[in-house]
């Protein structure tokens, strides 16, 4: 992989996706709606477009060709059916960022084959019209039977970095400083999560490998949300308050009422060496929690 164009890679996870690109010499090329600075200076080429106008997208890539494309913000059937009319001569491998929603709420660890894309039925509709989970179903549904250039779907649980601005467990951290409740429906409940560090490598390394079809990335390893708070609980020397009683002020947003796990087994079996949760996740939160001790109180 000699170039690769990004849609997407200015915020989260995917300033790593885009430092690792870097750091392999590989010519980047951002894709933006021009609307998020990035601090990667005349490192990468930017271009400017908007990623759900189809005239748009084609007009500004015509001509161009990429080694891979990586998809950060794909959210719906219709984006997925520009990119496969817009990308249609301009790569021969396309990496899609998906989610582990697609296998719905489900009370089993899930495996790949648990949703099929290649099956799934087509719905043409917006982002704004569809659910963040039926939208990824449809993405991955175009993609796979649509594209004319190979995909993988990379299938992510929540992501956490301290570069997250949905601040979801910035959430947790606050409400358990600030001594209040954090409504849990099942506090026992075990969970995945993977790195943003790790999150924007294994993306890399799927592009690297040209794999093909979905492939689910997680840390190894579980956590409960009541363990979760424990090392919190730790790094802050404060006692979390949880309740079962919900409000829209104090519902977590890890708030699952069951475990809801995925298996990384493929990817292990195909050589990528997962980190482990606990080698990393305390010091995440360590480093989180001693920002918010900073935050004067208002």
């Amino acid at each position: 992989m000699k170039t690769a164009l990004v849609l997407g890679g200015t915020r989260f996870f995917g300033k790593n996706l885009v430092q690792t690109l870097l750091s392999k010499g590989v010519q980047v090329t951002l894709a933006t709606r021009g609307k998020t600075p990035d601090d990667f200076g005349d490192q990468v080429e930017r271009i400017i477009l908007d990623r759900v106008e189809k005239d748009s997208v084609i007009e500004t890539t015509r001509g161009r060709k990429w080694d891979v494309i990586f998809d950060q913000i794909c959210y719906s059937s219709h984006g997925a059916a520009v990119a496969v009319e817009a990308f249609r001569h301009s790569t021969s491998h396309y990496v899609l960022t998906s989610t582990l929603s697609v296998y719905g709420s489900v009370e089993k660890t899930c495996y790949e084959e648990d949703f099929d894309p290649y099956k799934y039925p087509i719905s043409y509709t917006r982002r704004e019209n569809i659910s963040y989970q039926e939208g990824k179903r449809q993405a991955e549904a175009v993609f796979f039977q649509k594209a004319p250039f190979s995909v993988t779907a990379v299938r992510f649980p929540i992501v956490m970095g301290k570069d997250d601005y949905t601040d979801r467990l910035r959430f947790h951290i606050e409400k358990i400083i600030h001594g209040e409740e954090i409504g849990v429906p099942a506090i026992e409940a075990e969970m995945n999560f993977i790195s943003q560090e790790e999150a924007g490598e294994f993306l890399v390394w799927c592009a690297e490998q040209k794999l093909k079809g979905p492939i689910n990335a997680c840390s190894n390893g579980t956590i409960s949300l009541k363990n979760l708070f424990s090392y919190i609980e730790q790094a802050a020397d404060k006692t979390a308050k949880t309740t079962s009683r919900l409000t829209d002020e104090n519902s977590s947003p890890y708030g699952v009422d069951h475990s809801w796990t995925m298996s990384n087994e493929k990817a292990s079996f195909w050589g990528y060496s997962f980190m482990n949760l606990q080698d990393w996740l305390p010091s995440l939160i360590e480093t989180l929690v001693e920002s918010e001790k900073k935050v004067p109180l208002s």
